[in-house]
């Protein structure tokens, strides 16, 4: 089950947005940064499995606008994050 958050809500870096429940746990899922919820998948409302079969293309929850851009200055990018775990 993926409970998805409404479009247009403001959310500030750090609240609870969304959440998501497997068989064995319910997880919340955390705003990166603050900012409006422009985008939403309502595909994984039909199959949650999405989120881990594939979470880049198909998966995703949410998309935000940014408020405030600077946010993500010292976040990951995805070359950087596989080099992380790898």
């Amino acid at each position: 089950f993926v409970e998805l958050p409404e479009l247009e809500t403001q959310v500030a870096k750090g609240d609870e947005v969304s959440v998501i429940e497997s068989v064995k746990a319910a997880s919340d899922i955390i705003s990166p940064l603050d900012g409006e919820i422009v985008e939403v998948n309502d595909a994984l409302a039909d199959n949650p499995a999405l989120a881990n079969e594939d979470p880049i293309d198909k998966g995703w929850v949410f998309k935000i606008r940014p408020s405030d851009p600077s946010q993500m200055d010292d976040y990951m990018d995805e070359a950087g994050y596989k080099d992380f775990i790898g």
